[in-house]
């Protein structure tokens, strides 16, 4: 399966001016998109996620196109079979550990068959926070709040994981066991993972293949 982004995006605030224009291939298990803050980063992986609209090019995974502005194809976020994880993780605050990893199965709002609690509680015990099952997420560390999102983006039974800097928010310590957590479950779920990061150890450590972005652009290929 292969991810292909071919995009361009002008955005502006005030006299603050910013063009994105991205074209890559994704086929691995890992691919690091890398660069400074600011470099576009993030807004890409928005853009893959469906919650940021490219004005031009297109975006395709595994034979599905999910935009594509020749034939003006857009499919939304909640139908692209994609796991997207925000730097912030985006939990709900009043929502417990079970009930936010339930959201990502898109039934939240109607009675959860036994199926997907059972879905639940397997991604709970992969992640090992069965502990914290009616916890919110005001109460949880760090580690703890990345794995609650990330078990709420396989809940969907996404076909690739995307990570908005997945470690930024943890402390030195933290930040390697998380790193070593996600490398060993890529290999459980066998599933391709896009993440980004700023940090030259997140390179040196999943960077089998990297793309360096700087000033929106794709600067470099390294695989």
């Amino acid at each position: 399966m292969s991810l292909t982004v071919d995009i361009r995006k002008r955005l502006s605030d005030g006299n603050r001016k910013f063009e994105l224009d991205v074209q890559f291939e994704f086929s691995g298990e890992f691919q690091v998109l890398y660069g400074p803050s600011g470099a576009g980063k993030s807004l890409t992986l928005r853009a893959l996620a469906g919650l940021l609209k490219p004005d031009s090019g297109c975006i395709s995974f595994a034979n599905t196109v999910y935009f594509d502005s020749s034939s003006k194809k857009y499919i939304p976020p909640q139908k692209r079979n994609l796991g997207y994880v925000p730097q912030s993780y985006g939990l709900f605050p009043h929502l417990t550990v079970r009930k936010n990893i339930e959201f990502g199965l898109n039934k939240f709002f109607r009675a959860t068959k036994q199926k997907d609690k059972e879905t639940v509680s397997y991604l709970m015990n992969l992640f090992e926070i069965e502990e914290t099952s009616e916890s919110y997420p005001k109460h949880l560390s760090g580690g703890q709040k990345q794995r609650v999102a990330i078990a709420r983006a396989l809940a969907r039974d996404p076909k690739i994981l995307l990570l908005d800097e997945p470690f930024a928010a943890l402390h030195t310590d933290l930040r390697q066991k998380m790193r070593e957590e996600l490398k060993s479950l890529r290999y459980k779920i066998s599933m391709p993972i896009l993440l980004i990061s700023h940090d030259p150890k997140d390179l040196e450590y999943f960077g089998t293949s990297a793309l360096y972005m700087e000033g929106g652009k794709i600067i470099n290929n390294r695989s």
